[in-house]
């Protein structure tokens, strides 16, 4: 960080790299209790076999990859089915994802059920060139602050949203803060012996 090339990177801006492998589908078995959540997502209940594309166990959490035309209709389910009862919404992130092609922004909201002890988390992904998901607010009006902060910080769109404006950002500040492709700005620092440059210019993602 300090001009020192014979240590290792301890900035995380000095372009060190490593791959990020995400968790994919089978790599756990479901937690205890999870086999009725599965069966009532199921298509024998009715449910569209396109809506769940991918149900994720990882360290012991689990994941329901929704396609984002059925994430209400999912989310819905979730909270009225007797057997599932996910009926607290604890709130909806963004995550940034710049090198997945047609998935690059993901919607991830996670939901406890009160009733029976559980928590899970619905990941819906969208392409950069079509940032649109639908919102959750009229399954779970919690959202409606976590929603805007994410299309705030990450630009996806939630489609339906009562009042979709930016919640910290000026209303006409042009990008995205949380997006990885974001410029950090900064200005240089100069100690005895070294200068350190900017993050714009120690930041690399390619």
């Amino acid at each position: 960080m300090f001009g020192d090339g014979r240590t290792g990177d301890t900035s995380g801006y000095g372009r060190i790299r490593r791959p990020v492998v995400m968790p994919g589908p089978g790599s756990e078995p479901l937690p205890p209790g999870f086999d009725g959540v599965a069966l009532a997502l199921s298509a024998a209940r009715g449910l569209d076999p396109a809506a769940v594309e991918a149900v994720v166990v990882y360290r012991g959490e689990v994941t329901l990859r929704v396609a984002r035309e059925h994430s209400v209709e999912v989310a819905r389910r979730l909270r009225d089915d007797p057997e599932l009862r996910f009926e607290l919404c604890l709130g909806t992130s963004g995550v940034h994802y710049p090198d997945d092609a047609g998935a690059e922004l993901r919607a991830v909201t996670h939901l406890l059920s009160i009733t029976h002890g559980r928590r899970i988390r619905l990941e819906v992904s969208c392409p950069d060139a079509d940032p649109h998901v639908p919102s959750l607010f009229s399954v779970y009006p919690t959202v409606d602050w976590h929603e805007r902060e994410t299309y705030d910080f990450f630009g996806i769109v939630f489609d339906g949203h009562p009042s979709l404006t930016r919640i910290e950002m000026p209303d006409d500040w042009s990008g995205h803060p949380q997006r990885k492709d974001y410029p950090l700005g900064g200005i240089g620092v100069e100690f005895r012996g070294a200068d350190v440059a900017p993050p714009d210019d120690r930041r690399a993602y390619s």
